[in-house]
């Protein structure tokens, strides 16, 4: 896994921006400590940087990597799973290889294929082919959206990295907000693609490709998951879920250096062990994080499923220290990112990276199985979309008399009644968002509302139609599958894992597994109210029952109780006097109203303030002249 960094120009002066592209490089060495290259191609146009984290074919795969004649370049990160049947058909076709790393296989492939190589990658990446007969650069990123790559134009030339930290080192990318991806982070906890925090900076989104070519710059998607569900019988779906996943697991068990696995004690990250130990000459390297406070400590699951299993398991104890973290945090991430689990994902992976270099993860299976908890609300909204009005009108009437109040399920219970009314969509959004519309409106200036365009729904849109012929909650999990996973989980786990320069693999992010399970009929998933039906059918026999049967629980840290204890003196003395507040992005009458309501008890806005102590600390470190950078 890697670092990549680049910029083409139709003027043939790339050779002025390498200094430049060095700088970006050193922003990106996390990712790629073990050796970094620059190249200039011959004809002046682009010039590609590239930092190494060396997993297979140690001694050569040195990059960015040529063809024969030093017309094809690339700087690519990722791993190609299946590039050794790849590298076969490419050798009978005529072509020689110089190394034994996938990396090469890139550059065979376009030669033959052009573009449409893409059809024929599994695995997950993102990568920069430079055409020098054509003059055209080829952006490219995984289908999942597992590899991150962001991007910037500037009159003809174009600049692009691994992450948006590294692409603010480009002169002309420019340290201004736009305040309709603010009003998005505000909403989801995260800006979706294609935008970045920054006006002039944009994130290529998963399964698309960008061409370069005189100055020109346009991006296409090259793959697009179908959602019609075919029949098939129960029996029949178990025997291709388990020749799939198996298959998922043994192909990103290639590596030249130590390899291990987070195990959480959920089904998924328990499933992919017992895969890899079924693989496997010797136990499974598996590790673990756990903490103090035992509502968010997972790790007698975890203990539980090693042990059933016989890995070589390795646990960790921490008590987060959560100003000492954030700073590394925002800066890791390069733009607000306020999902909390990316704390304990952090230490998980600086913890791992201490003993392994690879490690196999469990994330998509609750995308692909229907394992979230507000799947179960899916479902009952869709029960309650067929009751008469009267029933109706004394639902919301019920949602109505709740308290407000700290109470975790009055809460969610308030939450989900108060939001039956709306059409599907929207009500989806109103119980997974972290502010609402009407809460923005008491905390984000006027000013700043009026800049931000559109509704915050239509990033859920496109996915939301596309899947219209499927039951309620499949539709769900289809759109969370396109925005909620690589978005929030796959940005939180490869900016964390890569900040130690670890490198995760996700089985169930297999593309050709993703393709079958999505076709699935929404049935074998969820059950009447039971998630990962088929899951648990196939390969639940490999894990101990009690781990089958427990309550979900979500890997996060404490903030509700931060901010009412070690993070109280932050909130009043950094965030109702912050950058966020003098720049006029946020109501100062509002932001205090949030804070007493919290401290207080009288309601739960946790995750709310830690959304706005990161945009904070975001603006701290980010922007150089914070008075007038919107």
């Amino acid at each position: 896994m890697c670092g990549i960094a680049g910029i083409v120009t139709p003027e043939g002066n790339a050779s002025q921006y390498a200094p430049i592209v060095e700088k970006m490089l050193s922003r990106l060495r996390h990712r790629g400590p073990d050796e970094q290259g620059i190249h200039v191609t011959g004809d002046g146009h682009a010039c590609l940087g590239h930092q190494r984290l060396s997993i297979i074919d140690l001694e050569s795969g040195h990059q960015p990597l040529c063809d024969e004649e030093g017309k094809i370049w690339v700087t690519y990160n990722g791993e190609i799973y299946d590039h050794m049947e790849r590298r076969k058909d490419l050798e009978e076709r005529g072509h020689r290889f110089r190394t034994r790393c996938d990396t090469e296989i890139l550059v065979h492939l376009y030669e033959d294929e052009g573009r449409d190589m893409l059809d024929k990658l599994r695995g997950m990446f993102a990568f920069a082919i430079w055409d020098g007969t054509e003059k055209s650069l080829l952006l490219a990123r995984d289908r999942l959206g597992q590899k991150p790559l962001v991007y910037a134009e500037d009159q003809g030339r174009l600049a692009f990295a691994s992450e948006l930290g590294a692409l603010m080192e480009v002169p002309w990318v420019r340290r201004e907000v736009d305040p309709h991806a603010l009003d998005l982070y505000l909403t989801y906890q995260y800006v979706p693609h294609p935008k970045t925090i920054l006006k002039g900076a944009k994130k290529l989104p998963p399964a698309h490709m960008g061409l370069w070519r005189k100055g020109r710059f346009e991006t296409s998607r090259y793959w697009q998951l179908d959602p019609t569900e075919r029949p098939i019988r129960e029996g029949e779906a178990l025997e291709r879920l388990k020749l799939l996943l198996r298959e998922a697991v043994s192909m990103r068990l290639m590596s030249d250096v130590p390899l291990g696995a987070f195990l959480s004690g959920g089904i998924d990250s328990s499933i992919i062990v017992a895969l890899m130990a079924e693989k496997m000459s010797s136990p499974p390297k598996t590790f673990s994080i756990g903490f103090q406070d035992k509502r968010y400590d997972e790790l007698p699951y975890a203990r539980q499923v090693a042990k059933h299993l016989g890995t070589d398991h390795q646990e960790f104890t921490v008590k987060p220290h959560s100003l000492d973290v954030l700073p590394d945090l925002v800066t890791h991430y390069g733009e607000p990112f306020a999902d909390s689990s990316a704390i304990p994902t952090l230490y998980l992976s600086q913890m791992t990276a201490q003993k392994v270099k690879v490690a196999l993860s469990g994330d998509g299976g609750d995308e692909l199985f229907h394992g979230y908890p507000r799947y179960k609300a899916v479902r009952l909204g869709s029960i309650y979309d067929r009751f008469p009005s009267p029933v109706k009108t004394a639902l919301g009437k019920t949602g109505a008399i709740l308290p407000d109040t700290a109470s975790h399920w009055i809460k969610r219970g308030k939450r989900f009644l108060s939001w039956l009314h709306a059409p599907p969509l929207n009500r989806y959004l109103g119980w997974i968002d972290i502010f609402s519309e009407e809460d923005r409106k008491h905390i984000v200036s006027p000013d700043l509302s009026v800049l931000a365009e559109g509704e915050p729904s239509s990033f859920l849109l496109p996915s939301f139609q596309e899947a219209d012929a499927l039951d309620a909650v499949s539709q769900m999990a289809f759109v969370d599958l396109h925005t909620y996973l690589p978005c929030d989980i796959l940005t939180k786990v490869d900016i964390a894992s890569m900040a130690h320069s670890l490198e995760c693999r996700s089985p169930f992010l297999d593309h050709k597994l993703v393709e079958f399970v999505v076709s699935l009929p929404g049935d074998l998933k969820m059950r009447r109210m039971q998630t990962k039906h088929i899951l648990k059918e196939a390969f639940g026999q490999l894990l101990p029952e009690k781990i089958l049967r427990r309550r979900k629980k979500g890997f996060g840290v404490p903030v509700a109780s931060w901010f009412r204890s070690e993070l109280h003196p932050y909130l009043q003395d950094t965030l109702l006097r912050g950058h966020c507040i003098r720049k006029g992005w946020l109501q100062e009458k509002g932001v205090e109203t949030l804070i007493a309501e919290h401290v207080s008890g009288a309601r739960d806005h946790g995750y709310r303030l830690w959304s706005l102590v990161v945009l904070e600390e975001w603006c701290r470190r980010f922007l150089k002249n914070p008075v007038n950078s919107v």
